[in-house]
Parts: C-alpha cells; structure tokens; sequence
C-alpha cells in the first residue's frame, strides 16, 4: 500500500489573504482538516512544498476555500494553483476505513480513444498518489498505461463496460 495519498487540488485564488479553493480528489470526500500537514506536488519553485492547513470554510461536500500557514498572500496562493494536497495515509486512514474506500473494478472494460479507437481491454488499475493508472492490454503492443482522470473520459457505459476517452496525442506510444 502506498505511503501517500493524493486528498485533493488546489484550483483556484480566492482572495488576497492567501485563500485557495481546494477540491476533493480521486473520487473521495472532502478530508483535509484544520492542523493537517501536506506536502504540495508537484513542486513549484519559490512557494512552499508543505503546508498546514489554517482554517477552512466549506462550499458544499466536495469543496472548501483553505488557507495554509505558510501560504500569507495572493501571490503565494496563485504559485500553488494546480497542486496536488497529499498526506500519509495513516493520517486519513480512518476515514477511508469508514467509507470503506476501494478503487471502481474496471478489469475487462474496454477503452476506446475518440482519434485512435479500441484501444484495449482494463487488465487492472494501479493506485499511484496522483491518479490511479488504468493497465490496458494493446493487441500486438506493450500494454498501455492511461491515467484515469476525469479530464480524458467523454463517456462511459456502465452495461457494455465500455470507457471512451479523449486521450493526448501521443499517450499511447509511451
């Protein structure tokens, strides 16, 4: 099991006091918390790599405006915009036990991409601390490792097992 545990990302400014709009990741709740330390990925030159998290006011189940210790103005908090908030899994692993937290099985759906069509079969999925990575079997290739993120899906079907993606030009010649 990994050590780390990718929590959620930091999307956007929200004020000139050091405010960002911290977003749940991976399909989890909201579970950062006042006192929690997190390391920042990837890291940004001139901002700070960890944090404490100061306070936190939350917009909705999924969603917070959070303010960091060492984070004291908007042009830090603007430096950190897209980073990734992960903490030692020990820290939540509580509250992963009480949602009883798994990865979706996506073993034997099909993934098709919208410029290169089928592209494989799910053989697994690896749990990595920024994303999970999908394991597809290529026919006549190496197999390929697709990271699963809401950015590349454009629509799945539950029945079929079928997940059509907009992959990056490129992604499957790695």
């Amino acid at each position: 099991m990994r050590t780390w545990i990718d929590i959620a990302c930091l999307a956007q400014t929200k004020n000139i006091n050091g405010g960002l709009v911290a977003r749940s990741a991976a399909g989890l709740p909201f579970l950062l918390s006042e006192g929690m330390k997190v390391a920042l990925v990837p890291p940004v030159l001139d901002a700070p790599r960890s944090v404490t998290v100061e306070s936190l006011q939350m917009r909705g189940s999924h969603e917070a405006v959070v303010f960091f210790e060492e984070v004291p103005d908007a042009n830090t908090a603007e430096m950190l915009v897209g980073c990734h908030c992960l903490v030692r899994r020990v820290e939540v692993a509580e509250e992963l036990a009480e949602l009883e937290f798994d990865l979706p099985s996506w073993e034997g759906w099909q993934v098709f991409d919208e410029a290169a069509g089928f592209v494989g079969e799910v053989l697994d999925i690896e749990d990595r601390p920024l994303q999970p990575l999908l394991i597809v079997a290529r026919e006549g290739a190496e197999d390929a490792l697709i990271p699963l993120v809401e950015e590349f899906i454009v629509g799945l079907d539950e029945d079929a097992c079928r997940l059509d993606m907009r992959l990056p030009a490129g992604l499957l010649e790695m």
